[in-house]
């Protein structure tokens, strides 16, 4: 997966699922008066937790970010992938709350402790933020600009030229005037081996020339899309060939319409229906 097609929202899902990794391993619950030295399990000592809440957030973020990578989103009883990984994750935000109140049953008799019951650890603290946070991502993403933005800022090529291609308007760009060098001759002058006009004489009246055809206004041009877009055949099939990703320069080489005609770097060519927003090179 290319990273730079995350969204600034993929990047509050993978760091929140980072935080939730990160607090399995705390605490799941303290009890006033213990000793210090006592050991007090972590989330993964607690099968309900590591299921309804670790587990369940971490499987809800992967396939939050796996199904915006997709071009084509699989389907998984009824649902898309990207919507069962948001319902993972609300239900594992849903499941730490209920955690909060009840951290551990059956702790109530530890020994040494002073209090009537455990209260919620470091680790099931953090991981309630967590999965508060992974699942506000997971359903604000789609619908908040700010968070569909590109993660990571789009690079600018140096020479943004088509492959092994010239400048528009350069030496070897279709369509373009070549000037004459050294020893060619200019418009309106004989060539080599062509009569010329005599000396103080009047000039010769030149042949018709067949008109040239006029060069196109479209120029080749590098290109980079807000947001993923999907590209189609040429051919006008529904089905998409691939997706371009934000972060990524791709070459426009032709014009249909409002629609692009784009090569991809592996050379795959298709349509670019929608341009709205695209950043030229």
């Amino acid at each position: 997966m290319n990273i730079r097609s995350l969204t600034r929202g993929d990047g509050v899902v993978i760091g929140a699922a980072v935080l939730l990794f990160i607090a399995s391993f705390l605490d799941l619950y303290s009890i006033d008066g213990a000793p210090d030295s006592a050991d007090l399990p972590s989330l993964w000592a607690s099968g309900p937790v590591v299921l309804s809440v670790v587990l369940a957030g971490i499987i809800g973020a992967a396939l939050v970010v796996v199904a915006r990578s997709l071009p084509q989103v699989p389907k998984i009883a009824g649902l898309d992938l990207g919507q069962f990984g948001v319902a993972l994750t609300v239900f594992a935000a849903w499941s730490a709350l209920g955690n909060i109140f009840d951290p551990a049953g059956g702790a109530d008799n530890f020994e040494g402790a002073t209090s009537d019951g455990p209260g919620a650890g470091l680790g099931l603290t953090l991981a309630l933020v967590a999965t508060l946070l992974l699942a506000a991502a997971a359903l604000a993403t789609p619908l908040v600009p700010a968070l569909k933005g590109a993660l990571l800022p789009a690079p600018r090529p140096a020479t943004p030229q088509p492959y092994g291609a010239q400048p528009p308007g350069g030496y070897g760009y279709p369509g373009a005037q070549q000037p004459g060098g050294y020893g060619q001759p200019q418009p309106g002058q004989p060539g080599p081996g062509q009569p010329g006009q005599p000396y103080g004489g009047q000039p010769q009246p030149q042949q018709a020339q067949a008109p040239q055809p006029p060069a196109g206004d479209f120029s080749p041009f590098w290109f980079a899309v807000p947001v993923p877009r999907p590209l189609f055949a040429e051919d006008g099939s529904p089905t998409p060939i691939a997706e371009l990703a934000p972060g990524t320069w791709y070459l426009a080489v032709e014009q249909r319409g409002a629609a692009l005609v784009a090569q991809t770097q592996d050379g795959r060519r298709g349509v670019l229906q929608d341009t709205s927003g695209i950043q030229r090179g």
